[in-house]
């Protein structure tokens, strides 16, 4: 199993690859971030969504908690490009 991950990893990495137009601001600025701020984000507004949920705000907070996975769906993708080295190829092309 760890050996088809690094398999994967090193396919990924290898593969000439570029980043479209919008990928590649969103990852210049998310690099900047701990890897644990979309952990919070995505707990946080969990915990704000029982609170409104509590509070009688029902639709808000059925909004409010749809933001978790989002949040948590995009550390997951920062982590991964930041690990895997993704942006290789585009820093060696400048």
């Amino acid at each position: 199993m760890t050996q088809t991950i690094r398999n994967i990893a090193e396919t990924i990495r290898s593969a000439s690859h570029r980043e479209g137009g919008l990928a590649k601001p969103i990852e210049k600025y998310t690099a900047k971030l701990p890897s644990d701020t979309f952990l919070w984000l995505g707990w946080g507004s969990v915990v704000l969504a029982l609170t409104m949920w509590v509070a009688g705000r029902r639709t808000a907070a059925s909004f409010v908690g749809l933001w978790a996975p989002t949040f948590l769906i995009h550390g997951v993708y920062s982590k991964l490009v930041k690990q895997l080295d993704h942006d290789k190829c585009e820093r060696q092309a400048t």
